[in-house]
This record gives structure tokens, sequence and C-alpha cells, in this order.
């Protein structure tokens, strides 16, 4: 099985296979993690989700879509949306994160990623609590792992951009 790591950082800066998006359905940039993503990577990241939306529509909630990384190091960006985060429908909110980690597996597995660096997905702006979020989305990464044996994943990196984050990761995979 693919070894999981918890990384504290800026994901922007990783050289990795692939880096996940914690985007929004336009997938035209917006604030925390989908900004910075954006403004590093440049024009081209912003030209490759305008075609995405132009011929398929917005990305919904759980789904993922693969551009180019521009002038990231990544060798690509998966850009998922994750779910806004309300007492009603909780159930349904860790459904559509946990979709969102497998979606992302499936297309860095689909373009033979070997690493992929994930953020916190929807504990932002959001508002997905972080310890609910976090225990979501390792039980989705080792539950995809498990069922899915015929990929080239060799390492999945929790990258947290704050010390709650990166506490509630480590407490579950260290």
């Amino acid at each position: 099985m693919a070894e999981l790591s918890v990384h504290r950082g800026d994901i922007t800066t990783m050289a990795v296979g692939a880096i996940v998006n914690a985007a929004n359905s336009s997938l035209l940039g917006g604030g925390g993690v989908d900004g910075a993503i954006h403004r590093a990577g440049g024009p081209s990241i912003l030209a490759d989700c305008r075609a995405i939306v132009e011929a398929h529509g917005p990305c919904r909630p759980g789904q993922a879509v693969v551009t180019g990384a521009g002038e990231l190091p990544a060798g690509i960006v998966i850009h998922t949306v994750g779910p806004i985060w309300s007492e009603t429908g909780a159930a349904d909110h860790d459904e559509t994160l946990a979709s969102c980690y497998r979606e992302s597996l499936f297309m860095a597995a689909t373009h033979n990623v070997r690493d992929v660096a994930f953020p916190n997905i929807s504990t932002g702006v959001y508002g997905f609590p972080k310890s609910r979020a976090a225990r979501v989305a390792v039980n989705a990464t080792i539950d995809w792992l498990e069922q899915q044996t015929d990929h080239s994943l060799d390492r999945i990196i929790f990258v947290c951009f704050d010390d709650e984050n990166e506490g509630l990761y480590r407490l579950l995979i260290d």
C-alpha cells in the first residue's frame, strides 16, 4: 500500500506528480489554497479550467478534474470541490468530502502519478470541522488504497498549512 505522510508547509511548493486543489465549482480561482495555486501556477491553469467549464459545466462537489500545473513544480493539478459544511446533512457532507479524496486518487492513478499532495479540503471558508475532515480524508484514502490495488501511487501526502491540522493528521497517521 502507498505510504501516507504529513507535511507542514505550502502545497504550491511540492515537487510531486500531482497536487490537489480545494477548488470552487467555477474552477476560476478564489481564496485560500485555490487562490494560492492559481497565483503560483500562472495563467495556464486558469485557461485549462475555463476550457473544462466551457466543455462540461461547473465542477460539482465531490468531483475532480485535471489540469496542467503551469509554473508549479508538480506535474498536474487535480481540482476537487468540497462540501460547504452545515450541521444539517452532516453525513452527506462526509460522503461528499470522501468522494473528493476518492475521485482525486482515481485521477492521480489514471495519470500514472506516483505521489500526490492533498490540502485540508473544505476546512477553510467552507467551514468543515477540522478533526472530522481529517478523519474522513484519512479513512477515504485508506479505503480507496485497499480497494484499488492496480495503480502507480507510492506516496500520499497530507499538506497542512497550520499547526492544528498538522496535529490532527499526525494523530491519525503517525
